[in-house]
């Protein structure tokens, strides 16, 4: 799991010690500057990190559109460093004004949205066994888009078969957010939107314990952490 553009405010003081909501509220602004151009350079630095670290199989998962910015250079990238690459066209939402986290002019239109999720899934994705790009469906997190939007990108994944990546039980803001906005944990508001299954792998899971484990070993639904240089969780 990584956040490739992240790397051009990593070193950011205003954003170090804050909790995670407080952290993505003071960034926010900054990435909705973000062009086709910076994305481009901040995959290439952190791709370049990674394969001089040994790797040469990672995702990367974009949620922020801005200006010119597109996944399709990040892949750019990718094919020019010679790394496996397994992108998520990601998305936020869910504004500020209806409850989300992110401000009102950093999130998309949910129909823009799926459109080019469309679109990169039919030019970039080979599901060939090794292939060196695979695109996942990658809505950020409950608490930056709808509903709707978790259950239709389900919806489009699995018509296309690919896989399904998000945020889930990161922090316990997360946890107090899914409660008051949807009476259900974060793993339980992820079932009802059809986000649970061996297609499935979430960012984090934190504070997944007891009954949720279970779920997860179950419904064989994948659990990562991440590789980035960003404040941990």
């Amino acid at each position: 799991h990584h956040h490739l553009y992240q790397n051009l405010t990593r070193a950011l003081p205003a954003a170090q010690d804050a909790p995670l909501f407080g952290w993505l509220q003071t960034l926010y602004p900054l990435w909705g500057q973000l062009t086709a151009e910076a994305a481009y350079v901040s995959a290439l630095v952190g791709l370049a990190e990674l394969a001089l670290s040994g790797c040469t199989t990672t995702t990367d998962h974009l949620y922020i559109y801005p200006n010119d910015t597109n996944l399709d250079i990040t892949i750019q990238a990718a094919q020019e460093i010679g790394m496996r690459f397994h992108p998520c066209r990601g998305s936020m939402s869910l504004g500020e004004t209806e409850g989300g986290l992110p401000p009102d002019w950093v999130v998309e239109d949910e129909d823009d949205v799926l459109a080019d999720t469309a679109r990169v899934i039919d030019r970039f994705h080979d599901p060939a066994r090794y292939a060196m790009c695979r695109i996942a469906v990658g809505p950020c997190s409950p608490f930056s888009v709808t509903t709707e939007l978790m259950r239709r990108s389900a919806e489009l994944a699995r018509a296309r078969r690919v896989l399904l990546h998000t945020h889930l039980a990161e922090t316990q803001d997360e946890e107090a957010f899914c409660q008051r906005m949807f009476g259900r944990t974060p793993l339980e508001y992820a079932a009802d939107t059809g986000w649970l299954g061996e297609d499935v792998w979430y960012a984090h899971g934190v504070h997944f314990a007891g009954d949720d484990i279970a779920t997860l070993a179950a419904t064989r639904t994948g659990v990562i952490g991440r590789v980035t240089m960003v404040p941990p969780s």
